[in-house]
């Protein structure tokens, strides 16, 4: 998961630790559900991802919240959210921070 600008890139991840899973409270980076991200270099985001379990109620809200957080970075004009089930989510894709707040180790 990378972007050629270094700066977008951190400006893309920090759209996206924003974005809080409802029903966990952790965001949607550090639960590791954030497979892909391409940028075209002209305005232009897309975003594989996944969610903890098919069927999540809130799965709009959380696509909705994230195109909004992302268009708020002032050189993507348009984000597609692809939703994937492969690979398939497991914990072992939380980070660190995630695992603590779920008092996991």
């Amino acid at each position: 998961m990378s972007l050629r600008d270094p700066e977008l890139y951190e400006d893309v991840l920090a759209a996206c630790q924003e974005v809080i899973d409802p029903e966990l409270g952790i965001d949607i980076y550090n639960l590791g559900l954030i497979y892909d991200l391409l940028y075209d270099g002209d305005g232009h985001l897309w975003v594989r991802m996944t969610l903890t379990m098919p069927g999540c109620p809130l799965a709009d809200v959380i696509f909705q919240t994230l195109m909004d957080k992302l268009r708020e970075i002032e050189v993507i004009q348009d984000v597609k959210v692809e939703l994937v089930w492969q690979p398939i989510w497991s914990p072992d894709r939380l980070t660190r921070y995630a695992r603590i707040a779920l008092g996991l180790r």
